[in-house]
């Protein structure tokens, strides 16, 4: 029998790529205020770029109130299930893996990784877990008054990464070791390196070293006897090796 996902391990796949892109997005949008029209439906940023999204998806809401997230199909607004058939997708993963986070309609903060305190940190952990499993990595969350904020994936042709460059690579690497919740940093390298087409390989038999290669790219990570970052250093390949 195969090995069950658990939210952890979910959390570390997304971490670093999805910091990468929601760096992205907020470099891409820059200065901005967002609109949303649940009936058109309609999703647009005014601002420094403004942009009217192709298709978005309502994942949920986490309060203040009832200190909970409520996924969007489980609300009793009755959004269209055109709007919340990603959050339902969800759902049923988190059903199939026996993950009460993912699959219940309403999930108390208490519960949540890190039994987080306000709404804008208990949604991070279940949009996160969605991007993973849904493949649609751009998110965005809002203020919906009252305490109240609103998690949405959204979509458009011109939302894309670059091509990855040493100085970002590196940018992820380190503000993501050292600023974001791993459980399991090493997964969450090799994971990061895989989904950005990085060749991620082990380069020694203890698994201590792990080598990130791409056009331009060189990049060493070490990890101590508890999977624990230690060591990043990186060469641009194309300039004659020069690290940093």
């Amino acid at each position: 029998m195969s090995k069950k996902h658990t939210l952890p391990d979910i959390l570390d796949d997304a971490a670093l790529f999805s910091l990468e892109h929601q760096l992205h997005l907020e470099e891409f949008l820059g200065d901005h205020h967002w609109n949303v029209d649940f009936q058109v439906p309609r999703f647009e940023f005014t601002g420094d770029r403004p942009l009217v999204c192709e298709r978005f998806h309502l994942l949920g809401s986490a309060a203040l109130g009832p200190r909970s997230w409520m996924w969007g199909w489980a609300n009793p607004s009755g959004f269209s299930p055109d709007l919340t058939a990603l959050g339902a997708a969800v759902r049923d993963f988190g059903r199939d893996n026996d993950i009460p986070a993912l699959a219940e309609a309403e999930v108390p903060f208490a519960t949540l990784p890190g039994a987080p305190e306000e709404a804008h940190l208990a949604l991070h952990p279940l949009t996160e877990a969605a991007k993973l499993l849904t493949g649609r990595w751009f998110a965005y969350n809002g203020d919906a008054g009252g305490g109240t904020r609103v998690s949405f994936i959204i979509e458009h042709r011109d939302l894309k990464l670059p091509r990855p460059t040493p100085t970002r690579v590196m940018r992820i690497l380190q503000e993501g070791v050292a600023g974001l919740r791993l459980s399991d940093p090493k997964r969450a390298v090799y994971t990061y390196a895989r989904l950005r087409g990085l060749s991620p390989r082990f380069t020694d038999v203890d698994r201590r070293t792990l080598s990130l290669t791409g056009p331009d790219i060189g990049v060493e990570v070490g990890f101590d006897e508890l999977d624990r970052v230690n060591r990043i250093e990186g060469t641009v390949t194309s300039a004659g090796g020069r690290g940093w």
